[in-house]
């Protein structure tokens, strides 16, 4: 689970019209259930992280390189992996990535 290139993956998704922020967290921090009222795409850069979708009672684990899609009021909670977490990502209007999450993947 090596880290992608940050900048290569900001210029990729920046090609995509998406204009992504990164974030950190530290390991094992977890994220109490939530919605948003925007879409949003996040692509992990180092670590992990698992997004819990409670609607669809699965979760999507990213590593380096792989993203997910989660349209705007969407339920999720979130629990960062244990060498931690960094992310890009970007918000877009409600109803641009559709009406169902999925997810997205990047070769490194």
């Amino acid at each position: 689970m090596s880290p992608v290139d940050r900048a290569s993956l900001g210029a990729r998704l920046s090609a995509e019209g998406l204009q992504a922020s990164a974030w950190s967290n530290l390991p094992g921090e977890r994220f109490e259930g939530r919605a948003h009222d925007f879409d949003k795409v996040v692509v992990a850069v180092e670590g992990s992280i698992t997004f819990g979708l409670v609607e669809y009672g699965v979760g999507f684990m990213l590593t380096p390189g792989e993203g997910l899609d989660l349209p705007a009021n969407i339920q999720h909670d979130a629990a960062v992996g244990p060498k931690g977490v960094t992310c890009l990502e970007a918000h877009l209007p409600a109803g641009s990535l559709g009406r169902k999450a999925k997810g997205r993947g990047y070769s490194r």
